[in-house]
């Protein structure tokens, strides 16, 4: 073959790859299109999210209404065409918060006895049935209390009064930068003869409404009660403070259980090419029990179930195991998430790609992504390439935390991912009473669905590595 010949071979071999990846190219796009079509038009990821607030409601682990909650997506998931759906046993703390908490300003020089709006933080110990009255003292981190010791906490309730940080456009940034205070700041107050903590709420707005969340005692640790407040209550406080001493009494009437079994809920489809490459979505099914867990993480959940009858309606038959999993009780002990990568890491499994979606029903603006260092530039490199495919949706890729359910599969050198909404509006309701259905916008939800699916699409078909 002359070297002209050869040259007007490989240009033409050269034009036709080049036509069948614009092709090919082409084709993702009708299909994501469709996917986003369906989504908006039949998505029923809304309806059961009313099933689960609304027929459910709160569902922290160990709690009759987590029972229900298996019992119904189960029954839901069961009808959605998955080859396979089963319960995986797990063991979770449960604890009780009792009647509500009671937080009073006692005979104050400037404004005398007033009411604030407190709430137990789970896993707390109560205070006991005469509460407790001390003066509060005021600090803005974990390592002021050293600083400070027992000469000045003894016998205090120590106010932690850091907020989140206003300046994040991540508020998820922000909130990692303040919740220390949250989950530590009772078992460290405790080391120093406190008597209590009382925890400015985590969020950036300015109002009524306490945030529960969880905290932490350490092994033999002097267990205090902790209680938050509402971020008005809290700037109200500090304010008195600066004008003289000011005495709190507190009352939380909330219990440790005996832990419990109880269960996440698992779907699979096989996949008819690579079944040992699993491809998983899912969010935690247990919710605090003040409100119905509809952004927390109830929408986590319905988005993942809703993916596989997205393709299913498009006729795509998965080369990978698609696996959803609603875990339990990842507010207050991840054991569901512990259970489930325990078991997957046992058996020898491997997670091509496991994605969270736990932030929230927001409008979805991107993903999030992790993987060990090995593997982790090949893996980014590869998601560019589907930019194109993203952007006309307003998706992105960066790096960054997937998800508390997942962590702990990292080492099986997969790619975990987190769906990542638009975070401005989320802790206006995480951990409240107002983290409910209505607070949910129907067409949001169900664009994050199309997302995920849109995603999990194109890393079935295409790998990646």
């Amino acid at each position: 073959m002359s070297e002209k010949i050869l040259y007007i071979f490989l240009l033409l071999m050269s034009s036709s790859s080049a036509l069948l990846a614009q092709n090919e190219r082409r084709d993702d796009a009708f299909l994501i299109k469709d996917i986003y079509d369906e989504a908006l038009s039949k998505g029923e990821a809304y309806d059961w999210l009313r099933v689960l607030t609304k027929d459910v409601g709160p569902r922290l682990a160990g709690s009759p209404g987590a029972a229900a909650a298996v019992t119904y997506m189960r029954q839901i998931i069961d009808t959605l065409g998955f080859d396979t759906v089963y319960l995986q046993p797990c063991i979770a703390p449960r604890w009780e918060r009792g009647e509500p908490a009671v937080g009073r300003i006692v005979n104050n020089d400037l404004i005398g006895s007033q009411d604030i709006r407190v709430i137990a933080l789970g896993n707390s110990v109560g205070t006991g049935e005469a509460g407790v009255t001390a003066e509060i003292i005021e600090v803005t981190s974990l390592d002021t209390l050293e600083q400070l010791g027992p000469e000045v906490l003894s016998g205090k309730i120590v106010f932690f009064n850091r907020p989140m940080d206003p300046r994040q456009l991540n508020t998820f940034a922000a909130y990692s930068g303040a919740v220390d205070q949250r989950v530590f700041g009772a078992n460290e107050a405790g080391k120093y003869g406190a008597v209590a903590a009382l925890v400015r709420s985590m969020t950036p707005g300015l109002d009524d409404v306490p945030h529960t969340g969880t905290m932490a005692y350490s092994e033999g640790a002097r267990r205090i009660p902790g209680l938050a407040l509402s971020t008005n209550d809290a700037d109200k406080l500090s304010a008195l403070l600066k004008k003289g001493s000011v005495r709190v009494h507190l009352k939380s009437q909330c219990r440790n259980l005996p832990p419990v079994e109880t269960y996440n809920v698992i779907a699979e489809v096989t996949g008819s090419t690579y079944p040992d490459e699993i491809i998983l979505v899912g969010g935690h099914l247990d919710s605090w029990d003040i409100g119905e867990g509809a952004h927390d993480d109830g929408s986590g959940c319905v988005q993942s179930m809703q993916v596989w009858p997205l393709l299913q309606a498009l006729d795509y038959r998965p080369q990978r195991t698609l696996r959803c999993v609603l875990f339990m009780n990842e507010e207050n002990g991840l054991a569901g998430g512990r259970a489930y990568w325990d078991a997957s890491n046992t058996a020898g499994e491997f997670h091509l790609m496991a994605m969270e979606s736990d932030r929230g029903g927001f409008s979805p603006r991107g993903f999030t992504a992790e993987a060990t260092e090995e593997v982790f530039a090949d893996y980014m490199r590869k998601l560019t390439t589907w930019l194109p495919l993203v952007e006309p949706y307003g998706l992105s890729f960066s790096s960054g935390g997937s998800g508390a359910d997942i962590g702990g599969l990292k080492s099986q050198g997969g790619l975990l991912m987190g769906l990542q909404p638009d975070t401005q509006r989320y802790f206006d309701y995480h951990h409240t009473s107002a983290d409910r259905l209505e607070a949910v916008n129907q067409r949001e939800l169900l664009l994050g669905a199309a997302a995920m699916t849109s995603l999990v699409y194109l890393i079935d078909k295409y790998g990646l590595r």
